[in-house]
This record gives structure tokens, sequence and C-alpha cells, in this order.
């Protein structure tokens, strides 16, 4: 490699890990250039008046079929990488019964043998392994059972596209290539995570708990046996785990001899493997420098920052020298796929291997289904009480088994996280949640839309709907009767932040003309459909957003003409964050970015520091790291489906509050007390938070109105903020921080602050030497108040509700579910694109409709595990399915105008499946427990 061109954008300098320097470079050069971010991102068109954009930031490229992903990348389209291309496929096991002893290539002759071949062992020889979250056996070695079906034993790499392309499809479905010894049966281990929430609450739903995982503890396993989690005994005066046990064994024995005016319902659910059937499918294009000891990676990904981590790691411990690490990460789509996936970590072992060539590993659609992380296939076992006299919820217990498959990944955070969501939306006083991630032979699933709590909450929307009519009530009605509601506690024992509006949404239901109207219109359709069946069925749910540790930077910067820069380091996934983000600046500065950065994971001008696990680490260590006034919790984390709205906004909105407070506010305060800007001098008072923006010009107190180029000027003239860098940080609860700004102390919900001040006015003789170009001034904060380390008890606390109706036709003959219409009602506070949230309903609602009725792995040997499985096997939702014209949705109106996003894009795919399968209940009269509902099952309920 040659000097890198540093004319586009330049490159980011990270910090060093082991002596290797990370550098998240920019793609530029050629055609790439043509079609990356100088071109692909439009700038957002925006209508003053009505305060929105026209179409979002790369809707241009969208639709003219333009817009670029990582898997378009060649090696001719990098800057000073050599123009020949290598390509490489992996080799992988179909069974995992028995002792894997290598592979067989003489199915390709002399002709098409591959020019490198790569084993474990020379992965064992160069020091290459995968990063610890990962596990183990990169490849698998001979002599060993595959942990999972599709488990890669070999990568084959060739050195042209032609002999590639003939021995890839010769091996494919070749399974004979692949040796076998001994049966040994599948692999059994220890489940990869367990976990209990108890609470027994107060005399009231107000009162303080008399026992939960917030204000006591969470409870975990005291041994295996069998690979069965063992609990300790309860006693009410022993330790906490003992004290958790001891109400739990109470709860049990109340459930299996319940008082006289109870009903006890108990059923066993379960939920079916799937593909996220992301777009774009994995892929990495990877090049090995010898002569500058260079590493290069071209990768689709939901988390730049931990690619670039892992990688660096990975690459330190390797014996061929690795000194610079260029990562470009390029857009992509995830659903959750592409968050800490191992692709990116056999593209660099490729490279490794490539004899000077980059080297690209890309999955057709038959390898991204034997290989790309899957949904949790879930058993849930539910019981649940009511009162028959009061009609209010009294007990639940849940049992959850998620099955995480060959590898770990995020398994123990699913399963937890979908324990924790089983209440839905109601109120129980006494709870007794597990959630178990088990290992198995399947391949690995991890954080796919839903993580958990699409499983659980579906599940207990049926069990309700169920309970509701063997009670003979109305189900809306009993759902009225036991939401949660503002100050009343979770199964954790945590308070949700902010208001609780699940029965707002509730009541919007009751009244709709699909529910109200759902009797006549079934003898009046049935009548007029002979051997159909009508059904409405009904479901809320609300859903948290965010993981507990949520972290980012933003950096935002007015020029001289106004023009804004956003800089973050959220990657764009297809949820249109690099749009809403731009849009964000606007309720400071009064029009969105012009110019927009994502995914930017080194930030020189705010050298932040991070330790330990923001999970596990106790309170002492982080009162002992927090003295460093540099230190936080958490750094960066990957985008998600629902972590843009509310997270990745705080910190976007902070850094332009910044500007706006200590750049744009005293620069309109100079211009009106002047006289600029029509003459007026500043009445007596004149407030800050006075300040609107009307029609893209600020005014307060009758002031006439000012640009923001005008104010821009201004604050650059009289050297004040103009550009400032935030990190932030969420423990359900953002971290605080008091900062020493031009003389004043303030208290912001940022944890890291640098500032850029304007060069103020130059005169003539100072206009003729090279301009001095001002750099930003990192802060160190005088004091910080981070969330107590117990916060993570509380698994959630933020939440957004979203409630669906759904009319639809069972035929009798065929068993084939129609949907004729649905409605959504949804609480997500100040939307920032209207249009991106109805985008996020209708693409969930086709993602929750494919669950309930649709999708379907087998879990194990003739699932995609085999290497069989595609499109022409897998039924994703078409426009058919999802009563496209036919759908509506409504948001409540936020309680003010202050009010943040809120998260949706996970919690509109779930409500639609818990309303699908009661809707096939009040259709034929039969309840199923077992997804997806396929025809041949209505048909057997029908015999």
């Amino acid at each position: 490699m040659r000097e890198l061109d540093r004319s586009r954008r330049g490159f980011l300098k990270a910090s060093a890990i082991a002596g290797l320097t990370v550098i998240i470079a920019p793609l530029g050069s050629r055609a790439f250039a043509a079609l990356f971010e100088e071109k692909i991102l439009t700038p957002i068109q925006w209508d003053t008046a009505s305060g929105s954009a026209k179409f979002r930031i790369d809707g241009i490229a969208k639709v003219t079929g333009s817009k670029v992903f990582a898997r378009d990348v060649r090696a001719a389209d990098m800057p000073h990488w050599p123009s020949q291309q290598s390509h490489a496929f992996m080799l992988r096991t179909t069974q995992a019964d028995r002792v894997y002893e290598g592979f067989d290539l003489s199915l390709l002759g002399t002709d098409l043998q591959p020019d490198r071949i790569v084993t474990a062992a020379e992965l064992a020889r160069d020091g290459l392994a995968f990063p610890a979250f990962y596990g183990d056996d990169m490849l698998l070695p001979p002599g060993k059972t595959p942990a999972y079906l599709g488990q890669a034993v070999a990568m084959l790499i060739y050195h042209d596209f032609a002999r590639f392309r003939f021995a890839k499809d010769k091996l494919q479905f070749r399974d004979e290539i692949i040796r076998y010894g001994e049966q040994t049966g599948p692999l059994e281990r220890d489940p990869w995570g367990t976990f209990r929430f108890v609470r027994v609450g107060g005399a009231t739903a107000y009162d303080e708990d008399t026992f939960s995982s917030l204000k006591d503890s969470m409870l975990f396993p005291s041994a295996m046996r069998k690979h069965e989690p063992v609990w300790t005994a309860g006693r009410q005066d022993g330790k906490l785990d003992e004290q958790g046990m001891f109400h739990a064994q109470n709860m049990q024995g109340e459930l299996d001899h319940p008082p006289a005016n109870w009903l006890v319902l108990e059923r066993n659910y379960s939920t079916q493997s799937i593909d996220t059937a992301a777009l774009e499918p994995d892929n990495t294009n990877c090049w090995y420098d010898a002569e500058t000891q260079s590493l290069h990676m071209v990768v689709p990904t939901q988390g730049p920052h931990e690619v670039a981590e892992s990688a660096a790691g990975m690459a330190a411990k390797c014996r061929s020298p690795v000194k610079k690490l260029f990562l470009h990460p390029v857009y992509t789509v995830g659903y959750g796929s592409k968050d800490h996936f191992t692709v990116p970590f056999y593209g660099l072992v490729a490279a490794m291997y490539g004899d000077g060539r980059p080297v690209r590993l890309a999955f057709d659609r038959y390898e991204q289904f034997q290989t790309s992380i899957k949904r949790h296939a879930s058993k849930m076992r539910y019981r649940i009480a009511i009162d028959k006299k009061t009609n209010l919820l009294q007990s639940f217990k849940a049992e959850l088994e998620v099955d995480g498959g060959g590898r770990c990944n995020f398994s123990p955070s699913v399963a937890m996280v979908g324990a924790s969501a089983a209440q839905s939306i109601y109120y129980f006083p006494k709870s007794d949640l597990t959630g178990v991630a088990i290992a198995s032979r399947a391949i690995d699933a991890g954080s796919a839309r839903g993580y958990g709590t699409l499983q659980t909450m579906a599940a207990t929307e049926m069990l309700i709907d169920e309970i509701a009519t063997q009670l003979g009530l109305d189900a809306i009605d009993l759902r009225l009767k036991n939401a949660l509601r503002s100050g009343m506690k979770n199964t954790q024992g945590a308070i949700p932040a902010g208001a609780i509006r699940v029965d707002e949404v509730l009541q919007k239901a009751k009244v709709h003309p699909l529910w109200t109207g759902r009797a006549q219109k079934k003898a009046e359709y049935e009548l007029a459909h002979p051997g159909n069946r009508y059904g409405v069925g009904f479901a809320c749910v609300q859903k948290d957003f965010g993981t507990g540790a949520e972290a980012s930077f933003a950096k935002v910067e007015i020029a001289a003409d106004g023009k804004i820069t956003l800089h973050h380091t959220a990657a764009e996934i297809g949820t249109g964050v690099s749009t809403s983000q731009a849009i964000a600046c606007a309720k400071w500065l009064g029009k969105p970015a012009a110019e927009v950065r994502m995914a930017m994971i080194d930030w020189p001008e705010l050298p932040v520091v991070t330790s330990g696990d923001p999970y596990m680490m106790s309170q002492g260590e982080q009162d002992r790291l927090s003295a460093n006034p540099r230190w936080s919790p958490g750094l960066i984390s990957p985008s998600s489906a629902t972590n843009s709205a509310f997270y990745f906004t705080h910190s976007t909105q902070e850094a332009a509050r910044v500007v706006f407070t200590h750049g744009v506010w005293p620069a309109a305060m100079a211009l009106w007390s002047s006289g600029i800007g029509g003459g007026q001098s500043a009445p007596l008072v004149v407030r800050r938070e006075d300040a609107r923006w009307v029609e893209g010009k600020l005014t307060a107190a009758g002031l006439e109105p000012l640009t923001l180029q005008q104010l821009a000027s201004k604050a650059h003239d009289l050297g004040l903020v103009t550009g400032a860098v935030v990190h932030v940080f969420n423990r359900w609860q953002w971290s605080e921080a008091e900062f020493d700004i031009d003389g004043v102390t303030e208290r912001l919900p940022i944890d890291g602050l640098s500032l850029l001040h304007g060069a103020g006015k130059t005169d003539a003789n100072k206009a003729k030497a090279a301009p001095v170009q001002p750099a930003y001034r990192a802060l160190d904060r005088k004091r910080v108040f981070i969330a107590p380390v117990s916060r993570n008890n509380a698994a959630v606390t933020y939440y957004s509700a979203v409630g669906t109706l759904v009319e639809l036709a069972v035929n009798e003959a065929s068993g084939r579910v129609s949907l004729l219409s649905h409605h959504s009602i949804m609480e997500c506070g100040n939307m920032l694109s209207p249009q991106l949230v109805s985008g996020q309903l209708q693409g969930g609602l086709a993602m929750g409709i494919g669950h309930a009725l649709h999708e379907y792995l087998p879990l194990y040997e003739e699932g995609p595990g085999n290497g069989t499985w595609n499109f022409n096997r897998y039924h994703v939702p078409r426009a058919s399915d999802v009563a496209v014209w036919a759908q509506t949705g409504e948001v409540l109106p936020p309680l003010s105008e202050t009010d943040p996003p809120k998260g949706i894009a996970e919690v509109v795919m779930i409500p639609v499946v818990g309303a699908i399968v009661n809707g096939i209940a009040h259709a034929i009269g039969h309840r199923f427990n077992d997804l997806p509902v396929k025809p041949q099952n209505i048909q057997e309920a029908l015999a």
C-alpha cells in the first residue's frame, strides 16, 4: 500500500491496541467515491414551514437503486489496493453427532484445487482465534464433534473468479466431501445463561416491595446438575437468594392450591426459529499488505467499534505482524444479524492467507441461511392467577427456555430480557420469572429483532385473551382493569421511566369500529363468504428499548455560513438513523444538518476511556474509576432497531443544545442588543427559554427573527462556541456531570464534553497570514453522577406501547388465513420523522405476520444447518399476506413538545402476533399455542 489519499474526509486514528493502531478510513476513489457518502447522501430538503423533511437522506439512492452496500465493493474500488480480487468460501459440517475427521476435495480434480486451504492447523500455528466473545474453534479441527450444524472446518481461497465459481458449484450440497468418524451424539453443555426475577409487592401497587430484583437481588442457580439449573433452598431469614427462593416457593404452593376465588390457567407455548432475512447477505472484503504490515477490512456491521476492537485484538496475536488496521464500515441492513456476528473475523483470516491479494468472502443465500444469526426458538410455561371476583391479576409464574444454538452470542441477555418482559402491559402483585438460554447443535441465535420479547409477550397476550373468554369478559376491558400505570412497579421492582400510556392505547382500541362491530361483521361476512370464518383479534404490548448500557458520541458544528455538520457513532443499518439524527439538530439550530457522517468511532477531540463490565462491575469499582474525569462505563453502542430514536438522539441534541446555549443564543443577544436585525435593542428581560425557531429563524420576546447564517457568523466573530462533542451513557438513567463552560458551572446529562470556539474577527493584517484553525478543547468534568450499578437489576425501565387490531378470514377447506385489515395504535413521544415511523410500523408488521403465520426453520438436521435452505422453502410475507392496502395506524399525541422520541421499531412487530392468534380463535373457536399457525394446523383443528 502507498500513502492513503487524505483528501476525502481524512482518516481517524484510534488508540493503539498492543502496538497496533486502528484507523477508521474513508471509502473513496474512482467508482466507489462517486457512489458512497459524498454522492449517496442527499442533503435534506427541509420544509421550514412544517419543520419536516421531504425525503430521507438516502432516499434518492434507495429508489434509484444506487445505494451501495459492503457487498458491492471490490478491490478495484478501493484506493491503493491491488486490483486483482481473490475469492473464498467455507466448507462446513452438516452433521453434529459424530466426530469430524477431515475433508476430501478429489471432486475438484487437479484444475479446480484451491490456491490456499486454511484449516484449524494453520490458525493454531499462526495464533489466530476468535475474540473471546465468540468462543472456540473458529475452524473445527479433526477429532472433535461439531458444536453445531454448519460449523466451519476449512476456508478455500482462489485467486481467479472462474475457478472459484466452478469449484464452489461442484462442492455445494455435496455432503460426502466431509469425513466423519464414530457417532458420539450431540455435545451436551450447560446453559449459556440462567436468570430469575422474583417479586412480591407491598400492600398496594405503589408501596415498597417485600422482595424484588431491584430492591434485593436477581437470583442465579447455585449449581448445575446434568446441565439443569439447581436453585438454593428457600429460607425466610436467610441470604438474599434464599429469601428470594422462599417467596418463589410460596408462590408455587399458592398456584398449586389456590384460593377458591382464583382462576389459575397453565399453558405451554412455543415459537419457532426464524431467519432475519436481511437484504444483504453477510460478506467481507479484506486485504493484508505485508509490505506495510497493514490490514484493511471492508465490512457491513451494526457495531463498527466492536469489530474494530475485536479485530485489533485478534490481529495483535497473529504471527504475521500487523501494525495498522484500517476498518471501512459500510451501510448495511441488519435486524440484529450483523450485530456481533462472526463473518468479519473470517474475513480477517482470509486476508492473512490471501498471498498479498484482497480476498472477498460473500455468502450466497444458501450459505446465509446456513450461518446467519437466528431468532431464538423458545418454549414457555406460563401460570397466571386471577381473582374471579375482582378480575384483578394476582400471580404470574413463567419459565422461558430459548435455544441459543452452538455459540453463546447474546443468548443469556435474550433470555433475561425475554423473561423480564413477559409481564407485557400488566401489573402483577407477585411474579416469579425464569429465563434459561440452552446450548444446542442449532445455528447460533442472537440479537434478532424482538430480542426475546416477541416470544414472551405474544404468549402473554394469548393467555390473557383466553382468561377473558373463560371469565366471559371483554378482552380489552380485562386489559384495562389490569394495565400497568404510572408509578406502578414492573416485575423487577422498578418504576418505569416517564408516563405509562397503555390505558390510552386500550381506550382507543376499545372504541375502534373493528372491535365494536366484530360480532355483526362476523355474521355478515360468513353469510356473504360461505366456507370462510371471520375473526377479529387484539393484542397490546409495551416493549423496553435500550440495553442498560447505551453510549454514544456526537459532534455538532456550525460553520460561519450557517452550515450544520453532524458526526455520530451510529451506523446506518436501514433504520433511517442518518436522516433522523440530521433532523434532530433542528430542535436547537432551526434546521437539519446538511452534512452527516455516521459510524465514526474515533474521537480525538474528546478522549473518553472505558474499562470494566458495565453490567457486572461493583459499586466500589465504578466509584473508583469515575474519579478519572474522562472515564465512562461504556464507550459506543452498536446500532439496533430501537436505540436511535431515544438514545442516539440524546447525544445529538445535547451537542446541539451546547452550541445553541453557548454560541447561537449569545450571538442572538449581541445582534439584538447592537440593533442588527431590524434596528431594535434588547428589552430589559429576554429569557433563553422564550427562544423559538419560526420558519427557520430565531426569535424571542417579539424580537426580529434572525437566520442561522446571521447567528453563526456572529458566533464565529465573537469567538463563541461553534462546535461541541459530547459523550453520553445510560444505565436506565442518563449519566450527568458538571462542567465549567466559559466561567459558568453547568450540570448536563452527558459525561464528556469538548468545545470548539470561533476564531474571532480577523483584521486585514491577520488575513494575509495563513489562517489559524481553531481546535477542540476537552473539558474535565467537575463532578459526575452515574446511575448506581444496582440499576442493572431493573432490567428495563423505558417502554413504548403499541396495540394492534387484526381483521382476518380463515378458509375452512385450505386452512389459509387471510388478513383483511389491521390497525395499530402507537405511543412513541415526539416523532423526529413521521414517515420513518410509518416505515418502521409497516416493516415491523410484516415481520410479525411472518412470525405468526409463515416463517419457520426446523432447528436441527432438517433445518438450514444442512445448507439446502433458501427462499424457495422459506416463506417471508408478500404484499398479499400483509393487507398492504388496508393497513392503518395512528400515533398518540405527545404529552407536550418536550416529550423525547421513543424507540418503536421492535415493539411494532409484536402485538400483531398475538392479535392474529386471538383473531383465529375468534374465527374458529380454537386456540393455538405454537407458532407459526400453519394451514394444516387449522385444518386439523377444524376436522
